[in-house]
């Protein structure tokens, strides 16, 4: 099992630490490090600063989300920065919500959400392989468009710069169970958003047939500390935003997964309580007991003895959410 490093976006403002961080994984031997975008920074900037001030670390989207480019804006990006990197580049994309989608992007969030990331890797991996012109008269993407409030003077074109590599791997981040199930045909790799390997059933249909060399690379919140309730708030903190606030009340995909993995009625109390306002509450109603088991949080003992339970499953990379550069060294010795 690989280790990576999971950043995340930025909040108020840029984080000092970054740059530092992604350094020491790569010192460390981490294969890889990934940023984020939600509705503030943007996924790409900050890993070409940090593709610039590494050398041999991989560089992952986790997640460009589809609604904020179009897919050939996204192919562009990808092969710009594959080309900088050297060939480091990993895209990782993602739907997002109807909230978000609509809501930031100012886009209709499909109403057919597999048909939509289909279509939108069919145009990026054309980019990539340039065989020939991005052709496809999808339902939710048409290249050359065709709309009626087109001028109909569009021309098929493949890319100028001719990409790195037409094998570029692509992961979606899904959560559906329809939705990763697709994941394994049409992409190199899953992203999940929670994944807990003390409940192997809860994906086990979707990946039931792994395809030779599919990544799975979930993200997981490490913390070597003596204290683990403690070292949990932050787990609980993102849990209880992601679950209460990022989504609507009658469409939460994040609320939805984590009544699959067996908290339903807590998931439901976590929503109630942060849509309600009372946002401090709905963090302290995330069970530890969840929080603890998508994470390593805890002593160094602790630490190993469950991440044996990661290495038994089909997860091929495990990325760090992690603060500091000691646990990060913690784990790289742990995995080693």
């Amino acid at each position: 099992m690989r280790l990576g490093l999971a950043l995340g976006y930025w909040g108020r403002g840029p984080s000092a630490d970054h740059l530092p961080l992604a350094q020491e994984a790569e010192r460390l031997g981490y294969h890889s490090v990934w940023t984020a975008e939600s509705w503030g920074s943007d996924v790409f900037t900050p890993l070409t600063w940090i593709a610039a001030h590494t050398t041999r670390i991989r560089l992952g989207t986790a997640v460009a989300q589809m609604a904020a480019r179009s897919p050939t804006t996204t192919a562009m990006h990808a092969l710009t920065l594959d080309h900088l990197s050297g060939g480091r580049m990993m895209l990782g994309l993602g739907l997002s919500g109807p909230q978000v989608v609509e809501g930031w992007y100012g886009r209709p969030f499909p109403k057919s959400p597999l048909t939509a990331t289909r279509e939108y890797v069919d145009v990026v991996r054309q980019v990539l392989r340039r065989e020939g012109p991005v052709e496809l008269d999808g339902r939710f993407h048409k290249h050359p468009y065709r709309g009626e409030d087109g001028t109909g003077l569009g021309k098929p074109l493949k890319p100028i710069t001719h990409p790195l590599r037409a094998d570029l791997p692509i992961l979606l981040g899904a959560e559906g169970p329809k939705n990763i199930a697709q994941t394994t045909r049409i992409a190199d790799g899953w992203l999940p958003l929670y994944w807990s390997p003390t409940r192997p059933g809860a994906y086990e249909a979707a990946l039931s047939d792994l395809p030779a060399d599919f990544l799975v690379a979930p993200m997981a919140h490490v913390r070597v500390c003596d204290d683990v309730s403690k070292g949990l708030l932050p787990v609980k903190a993102m849990l209880g935003f992601y679950i209460g606030g990022m989504g609507h009340a009658a469409r939460n995909f994040h609320a939805d997964l984590m009544a699959r993995m067996g908290y339903e009625e807590e998931a439901r109390l976590i929503q109630e309580l942060f849509l309600a306002g009372h946002r401090q509450e709905a963090v302290l109603a995330v069970p530890d007991a969840f929080a603890d088991e998508i994470s390593l949080v805890g002593p160094r003992e602790r630490i190993a003895e469950r991440l044996e339970l990661w290495r038994k499953g089909p997860v091929t990379d495990l990325l760090a959410l992690s603060p500091d550069p000691h646990s990060l060294r913690v784990l790289a010795e742990l995995n080693s």
